[in-house]
C-alpha cells in the first residue's frame, strides 16, 4: 500500500498534463483535419508560409492548387493551409 502513495503524485501529474496538454492540442489538430477537409474552389486561405489565395482546384485528399494572383496558380499539400479567411457558399440544387 505504501507503494502505491508514492506512486499518486506521480499518476495525478500525468492526469493534469493529459487534460492541460494533450487533450487541447488533440482537439485542435481534429479541427485543423475537418477545416481541411471541407475546403472547396473558391476558398480563400492562408498558407503556413504566409501567402494568401483562392482555392482553384481540389486535385486529390493531400493537394490543392491555390491561385495567389491572376493566373498565379501553386500546387499546396492541404495540411499546410493554416486558416480560411472566407468560405464559398454552396451551390443550391
Amino acid at each position: 500500500m505504501e507503494a502505491f502513495a508514492q506512486f499518486v503524485p506521480l499518476i495525478l501529474i500525468f492526469v493534469i498534463m493529459y487534460f492541460l496538454l494533450i487533450r487541447p492540442q488533440q482537439k485542435k489538430l481534429k479541427e485543423h483535419k475537418a477545416m481541411v477537409d471541407a475546403l472547396r474552389r473558391g476558398d480563400q486561405v492562408v498558407t503556413q508560409g504566409g501567402l494568401i489565395g483562392k482555392v482553384a482546384k481540389v486535385k486529390d485528399e493531400s493537394e490543392i492548387e491555390v491561385e495567389l494572383a491572376e493566373g498565379v496558380k501553386v500546387r499546396v499539400v492541404r495540411s499546410t493551409i493554416a486558416q480560411v479567411l472566407s468560405k464559398t457558399e454552396p451551390a443550391e440544387g
